[in-house]
């Protein structure tokens, strides 16, 4: 848990770029803290130490199959036959080269084979020194006293804000002793292991913060950054100002922050983005009431619903539901899709993907009703296909290091996605879309629940891909990063596409509004979607609306 210490103040209001700075000081509470020196460039972790750890040491012998008198002796730390490295350390070179091509001995005669041959001649245990890498010092930057908004960068203060960074010892007998760093190009330093002061209002892009601690170790913590906006609104009431602020960094000490935003650095619109983009802080709020025929269709033939007194049942020949099946459906819609929203809630706040987005997104994709799309191999809640389940593996790593373990075994997933082989890939990709396919034949309504519950923080993680692989095609064809290309609403309206519709649409649409000198919007890109890529228009028109 990261902790907080604020021992003593000292306050003091610095005009810096019109910037007023309030100090406090956790440890030495007199400290002139009235100019602060420029911030000077820190060391960064240097710390090791050396463990002495027992083994079993195997000691070989080498020796011509002819003369089979020893060469040279390999002592080894494992089991099993030494290496041809060891052979080479431990034998020399000419040895090396005849040993790594020499043929099998399979002569009964052994003294007629040419090369050599190695046998074991005795185990020991022994001890060695090994140097170890120590957990380095950190900091974190947090705001005191403000209210945060769900699933996006923003939090909401009444008084005017307060920044905090906070240093983080992980060794048990040493301590933070210094906190230094620049506010938008200004130094900043106090002693102890916290430093706060006041911010006051900022452009619309914000200012760049960096900041480190220093330890008792004698080293300090790599320096972190951040991006910080302070905007004002009165809300309608002059009398009632609040301070608006986003921090945007991966030293972030709060509530999870919008996980797009920071990967795209681009701050959403000043007091909250638009409702499709937002977490509401009750899942009764993500409650809906939509009529919708394939939800119903699927409940009729389930059994769920009794259409018997509706005309063919409350289908139509086509396996679609009538008006009458609709009616009778209605009540079993509503409370079916309504059923997933305290998990969407939950999962939103978990990953910050926003919540609406997510139910917007099931009910697009399957009307909540998570099987297999007759004729398409697209699966779940959110449809997804293999081209998806491969986006969410190679652009979202914290997923696959999650998931990998629980189809290979230990040793296999390290080094991520790409690593794997072609066929360890295809089934690491059919195993995730395999996970989101609620499809159940011995199932209450055909339908494993369970498994439709696991499937909403898969498409959760799988949005995180797509915002990732999203930013990164704007940055390869544009050369900018995608906050300074485009607004937060509208990569996520990328985001829909690469989601929907692939990364390959989404370069060629932007390459094509690029060229024809247009910004980045929504509005200026979309129509040069068309053919197989059309659809992705609708799709994200009907998600955000």
């Amino acid at each position: 848990m990261r902790r907080y210490w604020v021992l003593g103040l000292l306050s003091i209001i610095l005009a810096l770029n019109g910037m007023a700075f309030t100090r406090q000081n956790s440890s030495a509470p007199n400290a002139d803290l009235a100019s602060a020196p420029a911030a000077n460039t820190p060391p960064g972790p240097d710390r090791f130490a050396v463990v002495t750890v027992e083994y079993t040491a195997f000691e070989w012998a080498l020796a011509p199959w002819k003369s089979q008198k020893p060469l040279c002796t390999l002592i080894i730390d494992h089991e099993g036959v030494p290496l041809p490295g060891e052979i080479y350390r431990f034998c020399g070179e000419d040895i090396y080269d005849t040993w790594i091509i020499q043929e099998p001995c399979h002569e009964k005669n052994k003294r007629t084979c040419e090369g050599y041959y190695v046998h074991l001649t005795d185990s020991y245990l022994e001890e060695k020194d090994i140097p170890m890498e120590l957990e380095p010092a950190t900091a974190w930057i947090s705001l005191e006293d403000c209210e945060p908004v769900a699933s996006t960068s923003t939090n909401v203060c009444e008084s005017q804000p307060t920044l905090v960074i906070t240093g983080q010892e992980p060794l048990q007998d040493e301590s933070i002793t210094r906190i230094e760093g620049t506010y938008n190009g200004e130094s900043f330093d106090c002693n102890g292991d916290t430093c706060k002061f006041r911010i006051v209002e900022t452009e619309e892009e914000g200012v760049p913060v960096e900041f480190w601690s220093y330890s008792t170790y004698g080293d300090s913590s790599v320096v972190h950054t951040a991006q910080v906006r302070v905007r004002k609104a009165d809300e309608g009431d002059p009398d009632q100002l609040y301070w608006y602020v986003d921090v945007l960094s991966s030293q972030w000490d709060g509530q999870t922050v919008a996980t797009c935003s920071d990967s795209w650095n681009v701050f959403p619109p000043v007091g909250g983005p638009p409702k499709w983009l937002t977490t509401p802080k009750k899942s009764e709020d993500l409650s809906s009431e939509i009529p919708y025929t394939y939800l119903a269709a699927n409940l009729i033939r389930q059994g769920a619903v009794d259409a018997s007194s509706c005309p063919d049942g409350g289908l139509t020949p086509d396996g679609g539901v009538n008006q009458c099946g609709l009616e009778a459906a209605r009540p079993a819609v509503i409370e079916w899709q309504n059923q997933f929203d305290e998990l969407i809630l939950t999962t939103a706040q978990d990953t910050a993907i926003p919540a609406r987005l997510l139910k917007n997104i099931f009910a697009r994709e399957s009307q909540f009703w998570p099987a297999i799309y007759e004729g398409i191999l697209d699966v779940g809640l959110g449809q997804l296909t293999e081209n998806g389940a491969d986006t969410t593996l190679f652009w979202n790593d914290s997923f696959y290091e999650q998931f990998c373990p629980l189809v290979y075994p230990e040793g296999v997933c390290g080094g991520g996605y790409m690593h794997l082989n072609e066929e360890q890939q295809l089934l690491l990709r059919r195993a995730l879309v395999g996970s989101v396919n609620a499809i159940c034949e011995d199932c209450p309504l055909g339908i494993d629940l369970t498994r439709a519950d696991f499937s909403i923080t898969v498409f959760a993680h799988t949005m995180v891909a797509n915002c990732k692989q999203t930013g990164q095609v704007i940055e390869n064809y544009t050369g900018e990063t995608p906050g300074e290309v485009a607004s937060f609403e509208d990569l996520w309206k990328f985001t829909l596409v690469n989601y929907n519709a692939g990364g390959g649409c989404l370069a060629e649409d932007v390459t094509r509004a690029q060229g024809e000198g247009l910004d980045l919007t929504w509005d200026n890109v979309s129509p040069f979607f068309t053919g197989a890529c059309s659809g992705a228009v609708d799709y994200v028109n009907d998600i955000s609306r």
